[in-house]
Protein backbone atom coordinates (compact mmCIF):
# COMPACT_ATOMS: atom_id res chain seq x y z
CA UNK A 1 0.00 0.00 0.00
CA UNK A 2 2.37 2.39 0.66
CA UNK A 3 4.23 2.11 -2.68
CA UNK A 4 1.27 1.65 -4.96
CA UNK A 5 -1.29 4.34 -3.31
CA UNK A 6 -4.12 2.23 -4.17
CA UNK A 7 -5.05 -0.86 -2.31
CA UNK A 8 -6.46 -2.52 -5.56
CA UNK A 9 -2.93 -1.90 -6.94
CA UNK A 10 -1.22 -2.91 -3.73
CA UNK A 11 -3.17 -6.71 -3.80
CA UNK A 12 -2.40 -6.76 -7.24
CA UNK A 13 1.66 -5.86 -6.12
CA UNK A 14 1.27 -8.91 -3.74
CA UNK A 15 -0.58 -11.51 -5.94
CA UNK A 16 2.34 -11.23 -8.84
CA UNK A 17 4.89 -11.23 -6.23
CA UNK A 18 3.45 -14.14 -4.88
CA UNK A 19 2.83 -15.92 -8.46
CA UNK A 20 6.64 -14.88 -9.52
CA UNK A 21 8.35 -16.12 -6.26
CA UNK A 22 6.44 -19.76 -5.75
CA UNK A 23 7.96 -21.32 -8.48
CA UNK A 24 11.35 -20.16 -7.43
CA UNK A 25 10.90 -21.05 -3.84
CA UNK A 26 12.80 -23.86 -4.73
CA UNK A 27 15.73 -22.46 -5.78
CA UNK A 28 16.03 -20.41 -2.69
CA UNK A 29 18.72 -21.45 -0.39
CA UNK A 30 18.29 -22.52 3.11
CA UNK A 31 20.23 -19.15 4.90
CA UNK A 32 18.85 -17.02 2.45
CA UNK A 33 16.14 -14.42 3.99
CA UNK A 34 12.74 -14.97 2.35
CA UNK A 35 11.46 -11.75 3.47
CA UNK A 36 14.20 -9.67 1.56
CA UNK A 37 13.74 -11.93 -1.09
CA UNK A 38 10.32 -11.13 -1.27
CA UNK A 39 10.27 -7.38 -0.74
CA UNK A 40 13.29 -7.33 -3.73
CA UNK A 41 10.82 -9.55 -6.09
CA UNK A 42 8.14 -6.79 -4.76
CA UNK A 43 10.20 -3.65 -5.58
CA UNK A 44 11.16 -5.05 -9.15
CA UNK A 45 7.64 -5.49 -10.23
CA UNK A 46 6.41 -1.83 -8.46
CA UNK A 47 9.71 -0.42 -10.67
CA UNK A 48 8.85 -2.06 -13.43
CA UNK A 49 5.03 -1.08 -13.35
CA UNK A 50 5.94 2.44 -12.52
CA UNK A 51 8.26 2.39 -15.95
CA UNK A 52 5.22 1.79 -17.68
CA UNK A 53 2.96 4.45 -16.22
CA UNK A 54 5.93 6.88 -16.04
CA UNK A 55 3.80 9.55 -17.24
CA UNK A 56 1.21 9.38 -14.58
CA UNK A 57 2.09 10.90 -11.14
CA UNK A 58 1.07 8.50 -8.60
CA UNK A 59 3.88 7.07 -6.51
CA UNK A 60 3.97 5.96 -3.32
CA UNK A 61 1.17 6.80 -0.44
CA UNK A 62 1.15 5.43 3.38
CA UNK A 63 -1.47 3.62 4.57
CA UNK A 64 -4.14 6.49 4.95
CA UNK A 65 -7.60 3.76 6.01
CA UNK A 66 -8.76 4.27 9.49
CA UNK A 67 -9.31 0.99 10.83
CA UNK A 68 -11.93 0.52 13.76
CA UNK A 69 -8.89 -0.06 16.47
CA UNK A 70 -8.20 3.25 15.08
CA UNK A 71 -11.35 4.70 15.67
CA UNK A 72 -11.94 3.54 18.98
CA UNK A 73 -10.66 6.24 21.71
CA UNK A 74 -8.67 4.65 24.60
CA UNK A 75 -10.47 5.46 27.68
CA UNK A 76 -7.56 6.67 29.55
CA UNK A 77 -6.66 8.90 26.39
CA UNK A 78 -7.44 12.94 25.71
CA UNK A 79 -9.48 13.37 22.33
CA UNK A 80 -7.73 16.20 22.30
CA UNK A 81 -4.02 14.33 22.42
CA UNK A 82 -5.54 11.57 19.83
CA UNK A 83 -6.91 14.20 17.29
CA UNK A 84 -3.34 15.91 17.51
CA UNK A 85 -1.40 12.18 17.51
CA UNK A 86 -3.38 11.69 14.32
CA UNK A 87 -3.12 15.43 12.86
CA UNK A 88 0.68 14.17 13.45
CA UNK A 89 0.90 11.25 11.65
CA UNK A 90 -0.90 12.87 8.53
CA UNK A 91 1.04 15.56 8.95
CA UNK A 92 4.57 13.16 8.41
CA UNK A 93 2.53 11.30 6.13
CA UNK A 94 2.10 13.72 3.81
CA UNK A 95 5.78 14.87 4.11
CA UNK A 96 7.03 11.32 3.45
CA UNK A 97 4.96 11.26 -0.05
CA UNK A 98 6.66 14.93 -0.81
CA UNK A 99 10.18 12.75 -0.80
CA UNK A 100 11.85 11.70 -3.96
CA UNK A 101 10.88 8.06 -4.78
CA UNK A 102 14.86 7.06 -3.82
CA UNK A 103 13.98 8.55 -0.20
CA UNK A 104 10.61 7.51 -0.24
CA UNK A 105 11.13 4.11 -0.36
CA UNK A 106 14.31 3.52 1.63
CA UNK A 107 12.63 5.11 4.77
CA UNK A 108 9.36 2.91 4.24
CA UNK A 109 11.69 -0.15 4.13
CA UNK A 110 13.62 0.82 7.12
CA UNK A 111 10.81 2.66 9.47
CA UNK A 112 7.64 0.62 8.29
CA UNK A 113 8.58 -2.25 7.19
CA UNK A 114 11.59 -2.65 9.94
CA UNK A 115 13.69 -4.17 7.96
CA UNK A 116 17.75 -4.46 8.84
CA UNK A 117 20.45 -2.36 6.67
CA UNK A 118 21.50 -5.77 5.69
CA UNK A 119 17.89 -6.85 4.49
CA UNK A 120 17.37 -3.52 2.86
CA UNK A 121 21.17 -3.83 0.75
CA UNK A 122 19.90 -6.82 -0.36
CA UNK A 123 16.27 -5.42 -1.58
CA UNK A 124 18.04 -2.60 -2.69
CA UNK A 125 21.48 -4.72 -4.44
CA UNK A 126 23.76 -2.20 -2.32
CA UNK A 127 25.84 -2.42 0.57
CA UNK A 128 25.19 -1.97 4.12
CA UNK A 129 27.17 1.17 4.16
CA UNK A 130 25.26 2.74 0.95
CA UNK A 131 22.03 2.00 2.71
CA UNK A 132 23.16 3.91 6.14
CA UNK A 133 24.34 7.08 3.81
CA UNK A 134 21.03 7.08 1.72
CA UNK A 135 18.95 6.77 4.81
CA UNK A 136 20.46 9.56 6.67
CA UNK A 137 20.34 11.99 3.47
CA UNK A 138 16.84 11.06 3.81
CA UNK A 139 16.51 11.27 7.30
CA UNK A 140 17.84 14.74 6.08
CA UNK A 141 15.55 15.85 3.82
CA UNK A 142 12.58 14.32 5.88
CA UNK A 143 13.53 16.45 8.51
CA UNK A 144 14.32 19.84 6.55
CA UNK A 145 10.55 18.85 5.12
CA UNK A 146 8.98 18.73 8.54
CA UNK A 147 10.98 21.82 10.19
CA UNK A 148 9.59 23.87 6.91
CA UNK A 149 6.12 22.58 7.03
CA UNK A 150 3.05 23.88 8.85
CA UNK A 151 0.93 21.43 9.80
CA UNK A 152 -1.60 22.65 12.11
CA UNK A 153 -4.84 21.92 10.89
CA UNK A 154 -7.38 24.82 9.66
CA UNK A 155 -9.64 25.97 12.74
CA UNK A 156 -12.98 28.74 12.24
CA UNK A 157 -12.34 31.87 13.87
CA UNK A 158 -14.73 33.65 15.60
CA UNK A 159 -16.08 35.03 12.35
CA UNK A 160 -15.77 32.34 10.20
CA UNK A 161 -12.70 32.74 8.69
CA UNK A 162 -10.23 29.62 8.37
CA UNK A 163 -6.56 29.92 10.66
CA UNK A 164 -4.09 27.69 11.36
CA UNK A 165 -3.77 27.07 15.27
CA UNK A 166 -0.05 28.55 14.83
CA UNK A 167 -1.43 31.42 13.65
CA UNK A 168 -4.83 31.28 16.45
CA UNK A 169 -2.18 31.59 18.66
CA UNK A 170 -2.60 28.31 20.02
Amino acid sequence: MALTRNDSEAQDLVQETCLRALPKLGSLRADSNLKSWLFTILRNIWLNQLRQKRSASNFAELDTDESIADLVQEPSQNPHDSYVGKMEREWVRQAIERLPVASREIILLREYEELSYQEIADVLECPPGTVMSRLARARSKLRSLLSTTDYFPAEPSADGEKLSSRSSGK
